[in-house]
């Protein structure tokens, strides 16, 4: 089996995705790790774990990381950082009168990017 050597001061790339979009999750809508781990249902310090890579999230959580950045990715297009955060925590005519959040939390991606479209479309239920 061959090893790569690395070189001296090359950056080590991750392929783990999580800390990236949890970062990313913290700059472009929630804020910090703290509001992160409340919108996952998490404790604070297992998004602290994710992010400095001292644990990775079990499937369930690395689904709905992935779930809500992509969403909020789409949110970002049509509305502001506040407008998005609102979207994801307000109730959705499109969803049942539920809030999308709720819906990523339980695996729901499907439903929410339904709202979603609605959304970009400009529909109102």
């Amino acid at each position: 089996m061959k090893t790569k050597e690395r070189r001296k001061g090359a950056p080590v790339v991750s392929v783990n995705p999580v800390p990236l979009e949890i970062q990313d999750l913290i700059t472009e809508i929630f804020d910090s790790q703290n509001a992160v781990a409340e919108v996952l249902g998490v404790d604070r310090s297992s998004v602290s774990r994710w992010v400095r890579e001292k644990e990775i999230p079990d499937p369930v959580n690395e689904e709905r990381i992935a779930g809500l950045r992509y969403v909020s990715t789409r949110l970002l297009k049509i509305f502001t950082k506040e407008g998005a955060r609102a979207w994801l925590l307000g109730i959705n005519a499109h969803l049942n009168n539920q809030r999308p959040l709720d819906l990523l939390r339980n695996g729901r991606l499907t439903e929410v990017i339904s709202a979603l479209e609605q959304a970009e479309t400009g529909s109102y239920a």
